[in-house]
């Protein structure tokens, strides 16, 4: 009897501390939800940058036609100027910024990279080949326009081919991979010509028209732009064949995943959405400032594979 009396005692017990949570659970004030971590805590690296000063910086060419120049009012403009500020958009809406301010820093082949690894620029919006060797110290958006690397001259000069180069002064611009290109070339090895560096495309196609230098060796679209904005296009030729195939894209900070999310999301969906190909035709196949010149420069297949399959692959996966 005893036993029972105790187990009894022990099952009552129990019972009154089950009723006696359910009451405490029943009368204790509702848990406030926690608050939403603020902005500013969830960030990092270029957003957090962008948020405390209030601004996002782009850096822009002066002279790379038809992605990155400017107009006649000395306005940044281009197929990548458009891009990224469809980028900083995108950011606005993140950081819920719509005011965000935007600057415009002008870089060059030398000084881009340097000013986005201290950064100086946020968005680089050139015209800068995406490679393995600078896949060390930044990053790259999906790859928005592939590029032939060529050489313009004057059609005077009856140069056709690399072969033809021995002795002669050849322009590039400082901090490209051109001449490089052209020492790798099968067709290179052994020639034995001279480089003559210009500070900016601009100054290399000037050596060019002022035949201080024979040919100048870059990208076929900036060479293209420089000859239809030139004093007298029809005395150019665009000759020979590609040194290489180069994926070119906006260029970033290195190690910052959540910037570089926004930026490749919004990228794949310009090229998702048919917008690329919208800023492709306006900036390639139209009329476009300061001269309402028209390139009539078809899309690639390689850039068409690209935009169906969006990609940061580095210069050296394409074949050569």
């Amino acid at each position: 009897m005893l036993k029972v009396s105790v187990l009894a005692m022990t099952l009552a017990g129990l019972c009154c501390q089950a009723a006696y949570a359910q009451d405490a659970k029943k009368t204790a004030p509702a848990k406030a939800p926690a608050a939403a971590p603020a902005v500013s805590e969830e960030l990092f690296g270029t957003l957090k940058k962008v948020k405390d000063s209030g601004t996002i910086t782009l850096g822009i060419r002066e002279s790379s036609f038809p992605l990155s120049y400017l107009d006649a009012n000395q306005k940044p403009v281009g197929y990548h100027i458009d891009v990224c500020y469809k980028i900083v958009d995108a950011v606005k809406k993140r950081l819920k910024m719509p005011d965000l301010k935007v600057a415009e820093q002008a870089v060059t082949s030398q000084n881009r990279i340097p000013l986005t690894t201290n950064g100086t620029v946020d968005l680089e919006c050139g015209s800068t080949t995406n490679n393995a060797d600078r896949q060390k110290q930044v990053a790259f958006a999906p790859t928005t326009y592939v590029t032939n690397v060529k050489m313009a001259v004057k059609k005077a000069s009856g140069i056709t081919d690399i072969n033809q180069l021995g002795g002669k002064p050849v322009a590039t611009t400082t901090g490209t991979t051109s001449v490089a290109l052209m020492r790798s070339n099968e067709k290179g090895k052994g020639i034995d010509f001279k480089e003559v560096y210009g500070k900016d495309h601009a100054d290399s196609f000037l050596m060019l028209e002022t035949d201080r230098a024979v040919a100048f060796v870059m990208d076929d679209n900036l060479l293209l732009g420089l000859i239809a904005s030139s004093k007298a296009p029809q005395d150019y030729a665009i000759v020979g064949s590609p040194l290489s195939v180069e994926p070119i894209a906006i260029m970033l900070r290195k190690d910052d995943p959540t910037f570089k999310a926004i930026v490749d999301i919004t990228v794949k969906d310009l090229a998702k959405s048919g917008e690329l190909n919208k800023l492709y035709t306006k900036w390639f196949l139209s009329p476009i400032p300061p001269k309402g010149v028209n390139l009539n420069f078809p899309m690639s297949d390689a850039l068409k594979n690209v935009i169906a399959a969006p990609n940061d692959n580095p210069a050296e996966s394409y074949k050569r």
